[in-house]
């Protein structure tokens, strides 16, 4: 039997950088200080009027196809998890699929879920490669929140961000992941949700459980979003880690969805686990939703921290509301960094 190994991954950002200090500038009643202090976010991505989710996902695959040689032909399935997809339908993977120039054998979907869609993806590509569907896939998550988001909502323009990340999983001799676990209640929905342009009329959609305070496509209840987190997420990695008969000293990294600065240090705390191992990111990247665990990794290989042989918990949580963990092995050896933009 074959097992899926995680592979290169290539990361795409808009051009549009939006920093504090612009944001600042155009609200000047925003206190970016304490907004920083939350969020640990200094600056975002954010998307073209023109540039859709397809467009990050094409451009962080073709980068990924020529800066580690890998040929579109090879690739036997392509999974693209996102929330923001060009279109109700037809399905943007097959978009993606044609632009891409992957083969017309290759199977193609899209999955929709948001800050645990990564490990969601991991647990796809490993049973179409167990099965023997695939020995190549390429998971792509992509994301545009920015167009649910109103220039003037102060509580979501200054967390989220847009971008691309391309992963390839191959198949391997050895298991690289394990313990996969999920987690999914459907009350908190309406925690995290747009609920205007889907086929379910106004006067019977789904309502944010308190008042809008905005005016964006998109609403947070963040406190809820931080109470479900906590009482999650902790069980869910004692869950995996007792799975694989690990303890958290044998684990080298946890690796989180990068939420905020505030959400991530009230896991840490609860969770006892030190700074050096739970690491931050999203300071240069903003919120990136599906993308950021592989942000994380990119980053973590590029600076040398991770190695071969370390062990990682990959973590997401959010919009679902939906939880999912998994323990990984890196396997990859990269002949070169590669530097994120």
């Amino acid at each position: 039997m074959k097992y899926a190994a995680l592979g290169p991954i290539a990361i795409h950002l808009p051009e549009k950088a939006e920093t504090n200090d612009d944001l600042a500038a155009e609200h000047p009643k925003w206190d970016m200080r304490r907004i920083y202090e939350k969020t640990g976010i200094a600056v975002r991505y954010v998307a073209a009027p023109d540039e859709c989710a397809s467009d990050l996902a094409v451009a962080a695959a073709r980068k990924l196809f020529a800066q580690h040689n890998v040929d579109p032909a090879s690739i036997g399935f392509l999974l693209l998890c996102t929330q923001t997809p060009d279109y109700p339908l037809p399905t943007t993977a097959c978009l993606v699929q044609d632009r891409l120039g992957l083969p017309t054998s290759a199977g193609a979907l899209d999955f929709n879920l948001g800050c645990s869609g990564f490990v969601y993806g991991l647990s796809l590509a490993d049973g179409l490669i167990r099965s023997g569907a695939a020995n190549r896939v390429l998971l792509i998550t992509a994301e545009t929140y920015s167009k649910y988001i109103a220039p003037d909502d102060r509580s979501l323009r200054t967390i989220f961000s847009d971008g691309a990340a391309a992963t390839l999983i191959e198949a391997g001799e050895q298991p690289s992941l394990f313990s996969f676990a999920f987690g999914t209640d459907g009350r908190d929905a309406d925690t995290l949700m747009v609920n205007r342009g889907g086929a379910r009329p106004p006067k019977d959609a789904l309502q944010p459980r308190k008042r809008r305070r905005w005016p964006s496509r998109l609403y947070m209840d963040g406190p809820a979003l931080v109470n479900v987190t906590l009482d999650k997420i902790p069980t869910m990695v004692d869950q995996v880690l007792s799975r694989a008969h690990q303890t958290k000293n044998d684990i080298d990294f946890f690796i989180m969805h990068q939420a905020t600065r505030l959400m991530l240090d009230r896991l840490r705390q609860q969770m006892q686990i030190e700074e050096q191992r739970m690491p931050l990111v999203l300071k240069d990247y903003g919120n990136t939703v599906s993308s950021t665990v592989p942000i994380v990794i990119q980053h973590l290989r590029d600076n040398g921290q991770l190695k071969v042989g370390h062990k990682s918990v990959l973590v997401g949580f959010g919009v679902g509301f939906s939880w999912s963990a998994c323990l990984w092995h890196e396997t990859y050896r990269s002949s070169h960094a590669t530097a994120i933009s």
